[in-house]
């Protein structure tokens, strides 16, 4: 295909980047690439450390599409052997590797999901046990010896850790190395990661000098803040979405529980979703964003219209549009959904545990959830709240039961 000019590449390429190196190394490439007529190899790698991809993933997904849309080949790598290391990034403890079992279910999700945003044609799925488990003791042992110890302690989260006493197994210095010995296997022209992954990144570039490659250039796109992410002082502040925190909107999760979730956030995170999210053009965005601010619109309306793009991205026109019906009439009508799921209890003769109708309901996911949510109020019986561990459901009643608020079911207690 013709490729377009390397400065109208990089407008794309560059929109939203925090971190770029190196800007003439990637001119040379991308040059070198029209005058061949050969597309760049772009990498990112996700550990398949939970089943489900989600907004938070997609920032980085939609720059790799970046690339695609130009004409260029991205390689989606699954970390299915840094999997079981488990990355440190972050981290002020070590993380507790995956099973080989867990992380081979969750890649397979990974593989159905990714390709709501990336065109199957110009992507490659690669796992990075493909090599590493041909690398052996001995080329473990030589990929070890291409780094030193005073420069990885040069990396913050090991940094704060050494000097706070606290431990760092020896096995985490790994993790960097083997990111970076990815780009050596795949021989990665560029590599994308959040601004989380810089360090790693770096590693990838000073493996590829190691091993005689010339080395990849590095993009990095912001860390999207979770579903509870609020303004102090004037700053945006708050943790990266994640499903560990349960402040994630997952790209598989249904219609109508996206956009409830995305409807919640705050009016102040609502503008940085756009940003970093949605495909309106940035000066209307802009103006959007005035009207909003100057009161000329509610927003409400615009997140509205944020939240039925998000849906429509990810379950269609039609999905996104009765999502958006029924959200209006659940909450700014007080109606119950239409869809609610009903299912049939046994009680005994004193009735049955709402701590057990939660997790048997599907309004939980375990045990120690359900006890969280009462504690915190978040569990309602008819309409009224209810905290009590002990609440039991009478039998040969119907009930109307609401977690969060979002999670409806009708209940029978035979």
């Amino acid at each position: 295909m013709a490729f377009a000019s390397v400065d109208d590449q990089l407008e794309l390429l560059l929109r939203g980047v925090v971190d770029f190196h190196v800007e003439a190394e990637l001119r040379q490439k991308l040059e070198r690439s029209r005058q061949t007529d050969t597309p760049l190899r772009v990498k990112a790698g996700f550990d398949p450390t939970a089943p489900d991809l989600h907004l938070g993933h997609t920032v980085l997904l939609t720059k790799m599409r970046h690339f695609q849309d130009l004409g260029h080949q991205v390689v989606f790598l699954i970390g299915d052997f840094t999997g079981l290391i488990g990355d440190p990034t972050g981290r002020s403890a070590t993380r507790k590797a995956l099973t080989p079992a867990q992380i081979a279910a969750n890649a397979e999700t990974y593989k159905t999901q990714v390709f709501k945003i990336l065109d199957p044609e110009r992507t490659e799925v690669a796992f990075n046990s493909t090599w590493m488990n041909t690398l052996g003791a001995q080329g473990m042992i030589e990929l070890a010896a291409r780094y030193n110890v005073a420069r990885m302690l040069e990396r913050d989260d090991f940094k704060k850790r050494f000097h706070s006493g606290q431990s760092i197994s020896v096995h985490e210095f790994l993790y960097p190395l083997v990111q970076g010995y990815d780009s050596v296997a795949l021989r990665a022209d560029v590599e994308l990661g959040g601004t989380d992954q810089l360090f790693n990144l770096l590693v990838g570039r000073h493996m590829m000098k190691e091993y005689g490659l010339e080395p990849q250039c590095i993009l990095t796109t912001p860390l999207l803040e979770g579903l509870d992410g609020r303004l102090e002082d004037g700053v945006l502040v708050g943790q990266k979405m994640s499903k560990s925190l349960d402040n994630y909107v997952g790209i598989d999760e249904p219609a109508l529980e996206i956009f409830g979730k995305l409807m919640s956030v705050s009016d102040d995170l609502m503008w940085r979703y756009y940003q970093l999210l949605s495909t309106l053009a940035p000066a209307r965005l802009a103006a959007l964003e005035k009207d909003v601010r100057s009161g000329d619109a509610h927003p409400r309306d615009a997140k509205i219209g944020f939240a039925t793009e998000i849906v429509a991205r990810y379950h269609g026109d039609s999905a996104a549009a009765g999502a958006s019906a029924e959200w209006q009439r659940i909450y700014s009508q007080g109606e119950l959904p239409a869809d609610m799921p009903e299912l049939s209890i046994a009680a005994d003769a004193e009735g049955a545990p709402l701590l057990n109708v939660l997790r048997e309901a599907g309004l939980v996911a375990s045990g120690g959830e359900a006890r969280r949510m009462l504690a915190q109020g978040a569990v309602s019986v008819d309409g009224e709240r209810i905290e009590d561990l002990e609440h039991r459901l009478a039998a040969g009643g119907d009930y109307v039961v609401k977690v969060g608020k979002r999670r409806y079911a009708r209940i029978r207690v035979a």
